[in-house]
C-alpha cells in the first residue's frame, strides 16, 4: 500500500511541476528540480529491478519514459522495461518493447540485447508446452508450433546479426532445444497423417523437417514417413529417392 501512495505522490508531483513551469522559462533551480526527480525516479527502478521487484520496477519505469520521453533516461528505461517485463512473465509485453526499442533505436548499444530478449520471451512462454510433448499422444496435432518457429527465427535473426554477442552462446543452445522439439512435433503430426490416410499432408511435414532441420535425430523418422507416403500414393520414384537417401543417411550416422 506504501509503495502505491508513493508512486502516486510521485506522479502528482510531476503533475504538478508541469503546471508551474509550462509557459514559463525555468530558471536554473527548476531544471535541476525537474533533473532530480527523473533520477529519483529512475534509481527507485534500479532498486526494484535489483531486489527483483518487477512488477513495481515496472510501473516506475513506464512512469519514467510517460512522464519525461526525451530525458536523460528515457532510452535507458525503455531496454530496462524489456527486461523487467520478461522478467515479470509479461511475454507479449516485453516483445512488444522489444520491437519498439529495435525500430526507434536500430543502431544503440542495447539493441543486440533487445533483438535476444525477444526470440528469449517466445522462447519461455513455450517452454511449458513443450514440456508437456510426451504426454500428448494422438493430441499432439492439435498443438500450435508458430510462436516455437517465430522464436527460432528471431534467435536465428539475433545470431545473424551479432554472432559475436555475449548471448550467442546461450541462444545456439536454445535454437538445438527448439529445433530439436519442433522436429518432434513435426513428427507427430505427419503420423497422425499417416494413420488417417492423409498421405499428402504427411509428406508436406517430413519434407519440411529433412529441409529445414536435417541435423535433428528426427530427420530418419520423416524420410521413413515420406516412404510410406509416397508409395501410398503410387509414387514409386520419389520413394525409391527418398529410400536411397535415409540409407546414405543411415552410413553417416
Amino acid at each position: 500500500m506504501d509503495n502505491i501512495k508513493k508512486n502516486k505522490f510521485w506522479i502528482l508531483s510531476i503533475a504538478i511541476l508541469a503546471i508551474v513551469f509550462s509557459g514559463c522559462n525555468s530558471s536554473p533551480e527548476e531544471e535541476i528540480t525537474i533533473e532530480m526527480i527523473e533520477k529519483d525516479i529512475y534509481d527507485q527502478a534500479q532498486s526494484r529491478l535489483k531486489s527483483g521487484n518487477y512488477a513495481l520496477a515496472i510501473l516506475s519505469l513506464e512512469t519514467l519514459e510517460r512522464q519525461f520521453p526525451f530525458g536523460k533516461y528515457a532510452e535507458q528505461a525503455q531496454s530496462e522495461l524489456i527486461y523487467a517485463y520478461y522478467k515479470n512473465s509479461s511475454y507479449d509485453a516485453a516483445i512488444s518493447a522489444a520491437d519498439r526499442f529495435i525500430s526507434l533505436h536500430p543502431r544503440h548499444p542495447n539493441t543486440p540485447y533487445a533483438f535476444y530478449l525477444k526470440g528469449l520471451a517466445k522462447f519461455t512462454e513455450d517452454q511449458s508446452f513443450f514440456g508437456e510433448l510426451p504426454l500428448l499422444g494422438d493430441m499432439t496435432h492439435k498443438r500450435d508450433l508458430s510462436r516455437a518457429k517465430e522464436s527460432f527465427d528471431d534467435l536465428s535473426e539475433f545470431l545473424t546479426r551479432y554472432p559475436e554477442s555475449e548471448y550467442a552462446g546461450n541462444a545456439k543452445q536454445r535454437m538445438i532445444y527448439l529445433r530439436n522439439l519442433i522436429a518432434k512435433q513435426e513428427i507427430y503430426i505427419a503420423e497422425y497423417y499417416i494413420e488417417r490416410k492423409a498421405y499428402v499432408a504427411a509428406v508436406n511435414r517430413a519434407n519440411y523437417i529433412i529441409k529445414h532441420m536435417s541435423r535433428t535425430p528426427e530427420v530418419v523418422k520423416a524420410l521413413e514417413i515420406s516412404i510410406v507416403a509416397y508409395k501410398e500414393l503410387g509414387k514409386d520414384d520419389l520413394a525409391k529417392k527418398a529410400e536411397e537417401v535415409l540409407k546414405t543417411y543411415k552410413e553417416k550416422i
